[in-house]
């Protein structure tokens, strides 16, 4: 028998399917989280834990928690699990991506037409009884333009009911592609400044991350057209609250809808609920039956197939691999992950349609979908959060209509292993390929046409430029009277004779200042600089704490 904790509240069905599992003993303490103390004590006696956001999993709480196989989350986030120590603990830890995606998308339309038809204040004035039928007329919403930021699950459910209102439908992702977009009938934009211009309502539908913190601010507040307004069902944060504030005061923003904010308790947010033009709700976005059911259901059915079938799903940390075959991957891992930054970097926002990966050589005897899954990672961490992982980096990529293939030889060539890489965006390919030195030595071999050998790893300052005498002196006299120090350099050259296109590495142990890089720029013989920010060597993986 496994022995699973539920620590908090669940919907009954969720409760019935562990209670009826032959192979399942359920433990249902829903508030035993209040109590540090007796969590630690319960997940000493646990295989799996069954949590929503009331359980807080502390490195402390999960240390030293040596029976603990598994912990679902009934919900989308993992705020409240520390994902590192988990790891290291050896703990899957899976959500439920999927349990809330109508219920946040129908809340995100209902705000909408609450704020546009002042539903809030005109059932108020009623309860007051008052009659103010003419102080409420409201906005219509057909004809319309609205701006979905963030093309997600939800964002593309939001979008998807827009244009039954007969909405005109504007996106802003980095990763959708142009195909998807069109069949969604969303007009998709890569410069999220060109679309705010354009959008009578602006609705936010990213993760929380350092990029996205604020991506709404008021230097792009100002820019929006006067009387915009905005809806956040996502995260608190999204939207600067202040720079909100401050342009409902003035009058620029014509109104908000909010059901998430920076600090979700009574009377934090009196302000914003204090304006009129504003409907405030309190996270409301999951809170339907339809919705607690569902996550229920699925957390529970992870867990069980987790321990009685070892079938992980939607986990964010690692996956299962034993210690010896991990040990013989981490390289391959660690190359395909580096390679996969490397691309998202020099890709400049284009719009991504997929990618090859093509394995040659000794590779191909690890388990290249683990090895793709690290690529996919580093190529969406870049814009995404933290919880792209090895595990959902594949589902992630296919939700944006990203395709990502492989192929394989086993035939070597001028390396016993190679991994080649190809990026597909909307304007070109770009490849990258690299190779391994034992098990610690990570390089780059290949960068489209050119061959080199680079470290891939740290400070990687590209440039292109005319094989001529003296560049390279100028570019370490400029760097040198900038006070950055090269590491290590690689050239490659697109013919064996000097005088034609050619392209350097340079490996920098600090970052160069906007003067330097535009220093080496202005050469007359460089055609373009690039800066790739990579792990330090040797550096952990993010998704297995290794």
């Amino acid at each position: 028998m496994f022995r699973v904790l539920v620590s908090d509240n669940l919907s009954p069905i969720g409760l019935k399917l562990l209670e009826e599992h032959p192979e399942i003993e359920l433990d249902y303490q829903p508030d035993i989280h209040q109590d540090v103390e007796a969590l630690k004590a319960a997940l000493q006696n646990a295989d799996g834990v069954v949590i929503r956001s009331g359980t807080k999993l502390t490195e402390d709480v999960l240390t030293g928690q040596k029976r603990l196989k598994v912990i679902a989350r009934a919900g989308v986030g993992v705020d409240n699990i520390d994902l590192q120590a988990a790891t290291r603990q050896g703990i899957i830890v899976s959500n439920t991506p999927d349990g809330n995606t109508l219920s946040t998308a129908e809340q995100t339309i209902a705000m909408m037409m609450g704020l546009c038809r002042n539903t809030g204040p005109a059932s108020q004035s009623m309860r007051e009884g008052r009659w103010d039928r003419k102080l409420y007329t409201g906005t219509q919403l057909a004809g319309k333009t609205i701006g979905v930021v963030g093309l997600g699950r939800i964002g593309l459910a939001v979008a998807k009911r827009c244009n039954g209102l007969e909405m005109n439908v504007l996106g802003y992702d980095p990763f959708l592609s142009e195909e998807r977009a069109d069949q969604q009938n969303i007009e998709l934009y890569r410069d999220i400044d060109e679309l705010l211009v354009k959008c009578d309502l602006v609705t936010v539908h990213t993760p929380l991350t350092d990029e996205t913190r604020g991506i709404i601010n008021a230097e792009r507040l100002a820019k929006m057209k006067k009387g915009v307004r905005l809806i956040n069902c996502a995260r608190g944060g999204i939207i600067d609250e202040q720079a909100l504030i401050e342009g409902l005061e003035s009058g620029h923003v014509g109104g908000a809808a909010l059901d998430v904010y920076v600090t979700e308790k009574p009377g934090a947010n009196d302000k914003l609920a204090s304006f009129p033009n504003v409907l405030c709700t309190p996270h409301l976005g999951a809170s339907t039956d339809e919705a607690q059911e569902q996550v229920a259901v699925e957390a529970a059915d992870i867990v069980c197939n987790f321990l009685t079938k070892n079938e992980v799903r939607s986990a964010v940390n690692m996956v299962p691999i034993s210690g010896k075959e991990l040990e013989g991957s981490r390289a391959y891992l660690d190359l395909a992950y580096r390679l996969g930054l490397l691309l998202a970097q020099t890709s400049h926002g284009e719009g991504i349609q997929g990618a090859r990966l093509q394995y040659r050589g000794d590779v191909c005897s690890k388990p290249m979908n683990l090895i793709t899954s690290a690529f996919t990672s580093g190529l969406l961490s870049a814009a995404l959060n933290d919880s792209v992982s090895i595990v959902n980096s594949d589902m992630t990529a296919r939700d944006r209509g990203i395709e990502i293939t492989q192929t394989s030889t086993t035939e070597t060539g001028a390396f016993a292993t190679m991994i080649s890489a190809t990026l597909i965006t909307d304007k070109r390919e770009i490849t990258a390929a690299g190779t391994t030195f034992g098990n610690d030595f990570l390089r780059l071999v290949k960068l489209n046409e050119y061959q080199l050998d680079a470290y891939l790893d740290g400070l990687l300052l590209i440039y292109r430029h005319r094989d001529v005498p003296g560049l390279i002196g100028a570019i370490g006299t400029t760097f040198g009277k900038h006070k950055v120090n090269i590491s290590h350099m690689a050239l490659g050259r697109e013919k064996n004779e000097p005088g034609g296109d050619a392209i350097a590495v340079l490996n920098l142990d600090n970052e160069p200042s906007e003067a330097a890089i535009k220093e080496v720029l202005d050469h007359p013989d460089v055609h373009g600089v690039e800066l790739v920010k990579l792990p330090p060597a040797k550096a952990s993986l993010p998704w297995l704490g290794l």
